[in-house]
């Protein structure tokens, strides 16, 4: 069995969430343990580049998860 190690890429800074994710009822830190290493979630090509350069610049990062449940979450590191 092979096991790989996945890092931060990047630090978090303070963690809030909306009112609406909240009502979800999910636990959400898998989702941002992805976020947090680089697994972008449901984003095109060139969303996916702007944030391996705002990685080297330290801009915005943006992820996108599509849940079981049809539902669509975001996640922003400013």
């Amino acid at each position: 069995m092979a096991y790989f190690i996945i890092r931060p890429r990047f630090p978090l800074g303070q963690t809030v969430a909306t009112p609406g994710v909240l009502a979800l009822g999910i636990d959400l830190n898998c989702y941002l343990v992805r976020h947090h290493c680089g697994n972008w979630g449901n984003l095109g090509k060139e969303n996916k580049q702007a944030n391996q350069d705002a990685l080297e610049h330290e801009d915005r990062i943006f992820s996108s998860y599509i849940l079981q449940s049809g539902h669509k979450i975001f996640i922003i590191t400013e």
